[in-house]
């Protein structure tokens, strides 16, 4: 994981649905609960990812997996438009309010996302709702 946080990162298993917008159209990835760097990881994780790590505001189950593949997408909007449309439409089917969780995101003192996750949120509204 390319991130300098010593934390360890929150491994899952991608979804075939997700691929297209996990890095590298990975089967497995990674976020780090505190920068939010996503990451194509080694699929060897079994056990169910505790997406709680991140934050209490976190979705858990496919929600969780595509909003992380989404946060994961926002540091180019322009050249990642499209997967984020999806993977922010499978979290959404899923039941996740994600720019509620986004919000929660900004306002969680224990989260430092390695991206201006507050202008990336507005710009993501204007673009996509």
């Amino acid at each position: 994981m390319d991130c300098p946080c010593t934390v360890d990162p929150v491994v899952f298993i991608v979804p075939e649905s997700l691929r297209a917008c996990a890095p590298d159209e990975a089967a497995a990835a990674a976020i780090c609960p505190r920068c939010l760097t996503v990451a194509s990881a080694p699929d060897s994780s079994s056990t169910e990812p505790d997406f709680s790590r991140i934050s209490v505001a976190f979705p858990d189950g496919e929600g969780a997996i595509a909003l992380a593949l989404a946060l994961g997408l926002l540091e180019s909007l322009a050249l990642n438009r499209s997967a984020i449309e999806s993977a922010l439409d499978a979290a959404e089917r899923a039941g996740t309010d994600t720019l509620l969780v986004i919000d929660r995101l900004i306002d969680d003192p224990d989260v430092e996302p390695a991206i201006d996750l507050e202008r990336r949120r507005d710009k993501l509204e204007s673009l996509l709702y």
